[in-house]
């Protein structure tokens, strides 16, 4: 086939992927990861209660289309309504659909250079124009994104707190200050997919039913439930209603609605879960400092190490643990890309980077 007809934008894009998948690296190696630590998944899995409510879900039926018990139980969570929650395929889904409703060819959106790829990537499929202001400090920064914003008139601002790369984080009432300069006619898309790791005090405290904002929520986090694609957005009933108009409304499967809301409902085992990721963080921290690292503070699920030296430095410690079967990322913009990222992992997992680190970082200096 020759004349395949899409469109011009499509046809001037270059055909990437955000991230490569842990998997696509093991098939290139001809070997698995000894430990996976790169993708920001929760190793500890999810709640007992989620993995029989999914195992027991017939199959044979498509899952409810609007989502409603896993919505339901949601705005219970949060204390609002039914209308200013919408369920979609992880945040990446939740976030194709919103540049879709927002952003056509030409259109103004602002981001930090080096945050979350995906967002950007859904607004390159819509033929917005990208807008980047540094990070402060390892920090996204909310004065100078919204500074941007007005500069250029953009109709969406992306800010991830906590934030990934890094794992800095921000007081949800410091962000609320900021928003004072948001202008009027952009939407803030707040990126929480990490709240439930960091302090008391980092999530947003407004109403869901605020204008000027839309957050971002998921399960893939803190709940375990990376592979079952659940992500959820908090919204005005009105920008929420709007999701309707281009979603896959048969986009949620049946079992994935399930083993949220059974994880939703187990308090105690999020707690559980919670405790091991800031003891696993102390872990990777002391990990990083005992062979000279230093490691940055973290408010999500992963700690980010700076290695002291370059972005060729960081790359060459990197691969040296790809080689001995250790899967971490980096960030990819500088400054940031002098620093690796390493997952919270079991104790398994965390004795395989301890051992694999020194004689890595000891190749990296030799290259």
């Amino acid at each position: 086939m020759t004349d395949i007809r899409l469109t011009p934008l499509a046809q001037s894009l270059p055909a990437s992927v955000p991230f490569v998948g842990p998997e696509t690296q093991e098939r290139a190696r001809g070997a698995v990861f000894d430990a996976r630590l790169g993708a920001n998944e929760n190793a500890f899995g999810p709640s007992p209660r989620a993995i029989s409510a999914m195992a027991e879900t017939p199959q044979w039926m498509y899952g409810d289309p609007e989502s409603f018990e896993l919505r339901a139980a949601l705005a219970a969570h949060h204390g609002c309504t039914p209308a200013n929650i919408m369920v979609g395929e992880g945040i990446d889904g939740l976030l194709g659909y919103l540049v879709r409703l927002f952003v056509s060819t030409g259109d103004a959106v602002v981001t930090s250079a080096g945050a979350y790829p995906t967002f950007n990537y859904h607004v390159a499929g819509f033929g917005g124009t990208l807008h980047t202001v540094p990070y402060v400090n390892d920090h996204e920064d909310p004065e100078s994104l919204f500074a941007k914003t007005a500069e250029v008139d953009a109709k969406l601002v992306y800010l991830a707190n906590p934030d990934n790369p890094m794992g800095s984080h921000h007081r949800g009432t410091d962000i609320v200050k900021a928003m004072e300069k948001l202008p009027e006619g952009t939407l803030l898309v707040l990126d929480e997919a990490y709240v439930e790791c960091a302090p008391e005090g980092t999530a947003l405290p407004l109403p869901a039913d605020d204008p000027r904002v839309i957050r971002m929520r998921t399960f893939s986090k803190a709940y375990g439930l990376a592979g079952a694609r659940v992500g959820y957005a908090i919204g005005h009933p009105e920008l929420i209603e709007a999701f309707h108009k281009v979603r896959n409304h048969f986009g949620m499967n049946r079992a994935a609605q399930a083993g949220a809301l059974a994880a939703l409902e187990d308090h105690s085992y999020l707690a559980a879960v919670q405790q091991q990721i800031v003891r696993a963080r102390e872990r990777i921290a002391q990990i990083a400092r005992d062979n000279g690292l230093t490691p940055l503070p973290s408010a999500t699920n992963f700690v980010t190490i700076d290695c002291g030296h370059d972005a060729e430095f960081a790359k060459a410690v990197l691969d040296g643990l790809i080689a001995r079967g250790i899967f971490v990322r980096m960030p990819f913009v500088a400054p940031q890309n002098r620093c690796i990222r390493v997952s919270c992992g079991t104790p398994a997992m965390l004795d395989a980077f301890a051992t694999a680190l020194p004689p890595a970082l000891e190749d990296a200096k030799k290259s």
